[in-house]
């Protein structure tokens, strides 16, 4: 990443991002998802013990060797480089789990599991749930593991390898998603794909985050590619993620916003 294009990019966004609570929007659902869902700062019972996980890690500095299958990269990092630089900011793991809570979703997909923070929130709204996470590194997944283990999350199945082999498989198991997080292999073609094919398993009130949209100029194709499709209707860009509803009687409008 060109971090002074990714910083112009952002400076580009806030000219045009609103600075909105709802105000102004005419969908009545898309203005209480803002109001209730984007811009409450409600905090719920299991933050707290999520994020003191998150401080262990950040001063971890064990060496992993990551076989990377998203870049074809193989590297060694410590587990605190990777908790600092790759794990979601708490502020976007908090909102993950307000979504899921508001709508009580049940059947949860992650593309990426990285060190399981972010797992951690979308799994933890209910025991009920299904949450399937796909993380290509087995070294990471381990790590993930022992995190879930230690918040005694027991609804989260997760499957190493390279998630081009895996996606399809996870969908079956789960049969139908609620909630879907694509922040895995950062190519257009590799995101697009997984796009197209979670969609074949996605209804009307799915919801999908994808991850790091302005990343590069690629995956800003990606991102342009999704709100263009036929069956997305409206989307919630937030600079670092968009939110993609699929909902058939929302009108076609993206919303640029403040967070």
């Amino acid at each position: 990443m060109n971090h002074l294009k990714y910083f112009l990019k952002y400076i580009k966004f806030l000219t045009k991002a609103r600075n909105t609570k709802g105000h102004g929007v005419h969908s009545p659902f898309v203005f209480q998802f803002l109001s209730n869902v984007i811009y409450t700062k409600n905090q719920y019972y299991c933050f707290a013990a999520i994020e003191s996980i998150r401080n262990i890690l950040n001063q971890n500095h064990q060496k992993l060797f990551i076989k990377d299958l998203g870049t074809g990269v193989d590297r060694e990092s410590t587990i605190s480089d990777i908790a600092r630089k790759s794990v979601q900011e708490r502020k976007f793991a908090e909102l993950f789990f307000r979504i899921i809570h508001r709508y009580q979703f049940q059947n949860i997909l992650e593309l990426g599991t990285s060190l399981g923070i972010t797992t951690a929130y979308l799994a933890s709204n209910s025991s009920k749930s299904k949450c399937i996470t796909l993380e290509g590194s087995t070294e990471i997944a381990r790590i993930a593991r022992e995190s879930f283990r230690k918040l005694n999350l027991n609804n989260i199945q997760l499957i190493e390898g390279n998630i081009d082999n895996s996606l399809k498989g996870a969908l079956d198991l789960l049969n139908s998603v609620d909630f879907v997080l694509i922040d895995a292999n950062h190519q257009s073609k590799a995101v697009m794909s997984y796009f197209n094919l979670t969609l074949e398993y996605s209804g009307a009130d799915t919801i999908l985050v994808i991850d790091d949209i302005y990343w590069s100029d690629d995956m800003e194709v990606a991102w342009e590619f999704i709100k263009n499709h036929p069956k997305v209707t409206t989307t919630n860009d937030l600079f670092q993620l968009g939110i993609v509803f699929l909902k058939p009687d929302l009108h076609k409008n993206h919303y640029k916003l403040h967070y």
